[in-house]
């Protein structure tokens, strides 16, 4: 192929970024309903974990995350992800990837779709995120020392960076009805 002609079959690409307990995997729901395929970085986490046949506890996740980030570089998860969306990318126009981290997985992405490539950010308030962190009951949730932890930690990675220089931004300190209502109006418009 010359002159900067792309192949017609390729598609758009969204990450979704946010916090812990922001609403990313909520946001992620909605999409999928809409028949768009989902890819999660942070199932890849919890699938490492597994694999390790390590105890699922409230740590364990930010630690395998960050010595996968120690060991293969920060970028890891994104460069594992993303031949599996260039596949998906051949019989879909969008493709979601739920959990974008940081700006090392924000530059494998930029750098490998180009404008075909945006962010999504999903954004709530510390305390709305704690309190939804709460009532989920995932093993990688604990109390509120670990929650402001796993923030730092994140944070560390560019997370407050690419959310506040995400390409789109859905508020999400409301309830989950009017959430799922607002994700469902911008996947529409965007769709178009």
């Amino acid at each position: 192929m010359s002159g900067g002609q792309r192949p017609t079959h390729m598609g758009q690409v969204i990450a979704v970024c946010g916090m812990p307990g922001s609403g990313k995997g909520e946001f992620a729901d909605v999409i999928a309903n809409e028949g768009v395929p989902v890819l999660s970085m942070g199932d890849m986490v919890r699938a490492e974990v597994r694999r390790r046949s390590l105890e699922e506890s409230p740590g364990i996740f930010g630690e395998i995350a960050a010595q996968l980030r120690a060991e293969y570089g920060e970028d890891v998860l994104a460069v594992r992800l993303a031949d599996a969306v260039d596949e998906l990318l051949q019989k879909h126009r969008l493709v979601l990837i739920e959990g974008m981290r940081g700006t090392a997985e924000r530059t494998v992405f930029s750098a490998r779709w180009g404008e075909r490539f945006e962010s999504l950010a999903v954004q709530a308030s510390a305390d709305v995120r704690f309190a939804r962190i709460q009532h989920r009951g995932r093993s990688e949730d604990g109390d509120r020392a670990s929650f402001e932890v796993r923030d730092a930690r994140e944070i560390g990675w560019g997370l407050d960076q690419i959310i506040d220089e995400a390409n789109h931004t859905i508020d999400n300190n409301q309830d989950l009805e009017s959430f799922k209502l607002d994700c469902q109006n911008w996947y529409r418009q965007y769709a178009l």
